[in-house]
């Protein structure tokens, strides 16, 4: 599989087709997706996760339901840039996704986007311990699809 660049991803998916965001955790996968004009992002699902091809079907049973022309993949970079084994294994499922279905996708760095999501649900929201742990995934797989829509329009 070869990884696309947003611009490759915005330009091999048809316009007015949403896109879905994933953040990959080590327990669960929060999903986002983008309206149809590709402008806001928003918290979708969480998938709670067992075993691959379990998992796999669960995001592409999503992008069906959508509509979802194509994946925005949060990669968790050191802050020095580099990748550890949390990067590679966001890598292995992308690569793993596409030996069942050939879908579009493209990586978005999410350095901090959880931390980022804590304080906003935290300080914004006041939301309780309990609460946060249902909605960060989710939040923060729609703070990294948005990350790429705006990033698009620069």
């Amino acid at each position: 599989m070869t990884v696309l660049s947003l611009e490759d991803l915005a330009a091999s998916t048809p316009p007015g087709t949403p896109w879905l965001g994933l953040d990959l955790g080590e327990k669960t996968i929060g999903v986002a997706a983008s309206d149809t004009t590709r402008m806001i992002a928003s918290p979708l699902s969480l998938i709670r996760k067992t075993k691959f091809t379990d998992d796999a079907h669960a995001v592409l049973k999503l992008m069906d339901g959508r509509g979802a022309s194509g994946l925005v993949i949060g990669l968790p970079l050191n802050m020095d840039g580099s990748e550890g084994p949390r990067a590679q294994s966001c890598r292995a499922f992308a690569r793993n996704l596409q030996r069942i279905r050939a879908v579009p996708c493209a990586f978005q760095d999410e350095r901090l986007s959880t931390s980022a999501v804590e304080r906003f649900l935290i300080g914004e929201l006041d939301l309780t311990r309990k609460r946060r742990a249902e909605v960060v995934d989710r939040t923060a797989a729609a703070w990294i699809l948005q990350g790429a829509l705006d990033r698009l329009r620069r």
